[in-house]
């Protein structure tokens, strides 16, 4: 990885310093390193609920040289003149009361997926970015990484595998151990399989079986069950098809297992992708499988951190850019996301307080 020495600085606002926050930011500084950085990402301020907090913060992320600002209101984080965009990392439930009062503050928003309970709320959030004329992305991080990008170009542009018929995608983590008090199973702040994990197979699905986002999405029928604990979804398994190209996936969640490194597995008329990683949302390897081949091809793709700087420098490029939107992760597939997991949760039978 070759230095960076972008001459703009991006200003950066983080609000809440958990676990998603400590990994965002620590990438922040890895970027500085990264020879596509387009701006310097300067940690300009963090919003947390003590002092102390937040001093644990800077020295986890590595940030506490940069000498950002600790604020315990957050309502001080949005007021302060030197930043340029806030990043939200709190529970679901509080997504759309802080992307609204950032926005309100006239400030640019990456926060994280989902953006909000419901699509309802995420209704409220661009009309309000289109009234205060700043930018606005759901932080689905997995949509800019390289692996992604060139599983899009042997899907859709050179057809490794011909025409996709089918996939199976699983994303679980075992739970198991958390107490119900854990925010992944409280009702109250958006717990759940789905809006944690469901919404990474979900959007696999897009990327794989259709390739085109937002208004440009092709139609698509959802069908869906879930395994339901004190009001929240502890499984959940989602059958989407295109009646118009004949393809469909099947999608599954889980709170109570963990799902193996090939987690994904694409069918075509050519031959098989597997996608394995970590996680869902970290693919880290693509083996093709060609039916008339018995060699698999394997494409590995390693890089420091996480790769959420693959996410922050596409951010940075919209805002020197003046656009109020990601191409990648434009608003309107946020909203249509946020619809599709609606329906789920309504036949599955899970309400939040939002609802």
């Amino acid at each position: 990885m070759s230095q960076s020495h972008p001459s703009a600085n991006i200003r950066w606002g983080i609000i809440g310093t958990g676990y998603i926050s400590t990994l965002f930011v620590k990438d922040l500084v890895i970027a500085q390193n990264h020879s596509s950085t387009p701006a310097r990402h300067v940690i300009e301020a963090v919003a947390t609920s003590s002092l102390n907090k937040g001093l644990k913060f800077l020295e986890a992320t590595e940030t506490t040289l940069q000498n950002p600002k600790i604020y315990t209101k957050q309502e001080d984080l949005y007021a302060d003149g030197q930043i340029d965009i806030v990043y939200v990392g709190l529970p679901h439930s509080m997504h759309k009361d802080a992307c609204l009062n950032a926005i309100a503050a006239g400030k640019h928003v990456l926060c994280e997926k989902p953006m909000a309970i419901n699509a309802k709320e995420v209704d409220e959030i661009i009309a309000l970015a289109s009234q205060k004329k700043v930018f606005v992305m759901e932080a689905l991080w997995t949509r800019f990484l390289p692996v992604i990008r060139e599983l899009r170009t042997l899907i859709h542009e050179e057809m490794v595998i011909g025409k996709v018929s089918r996939m199976f995608c699983d994303f679980s983590c075992d739970m198991g151990a958390l107490p119900s008090t854990s925010r992944i199973k409280d009702r109250n702040l958006g717990g759940g399989a789905l809006l944690d994990l469901g919404i990474y197979t979900l959007t696999l699905s897009n990327l794989i079986l259709d390739g085109q986002v937002g208004e440009k999405a092709l139609q698509s029928e959802i069908s869906s069950r879930m395994t339901v604990v004190d009001g929240v979804d502890h499984s959940v398994a989602i059958v989407v098809s295109y009646p118009s190209t004949q393809c469909l996936g099947i999608l599954t969640a889980s709170l109570e297992s963990t799902t193996e490194r090939d987690f994904c597995r694409i069918e075509g008329s050519r031959g098989v992708i597997i996608l394995s990683g970590p996680m869902a949302a970290k693919p880290t390897s693509i083996r093709i499988q060609r039916y008339n081949n018995t060699t698999d091809e394997v494409r590995e793709f390693e890089h420091p951190g996480n790769g959420f700087y693959f996410e922050a420098n596409s951010v940075a490029s919209c805002i020197l850019a003046g656009k109020l939107e990601s191409d990648v992760m434009p608003l309107a597939e946020t909203r249509r996301i946020a619809a599709i997991m609606d329906e789920v949760r309504k036949t599955g039978g899970v309400l939040y307080p939002q609802d």
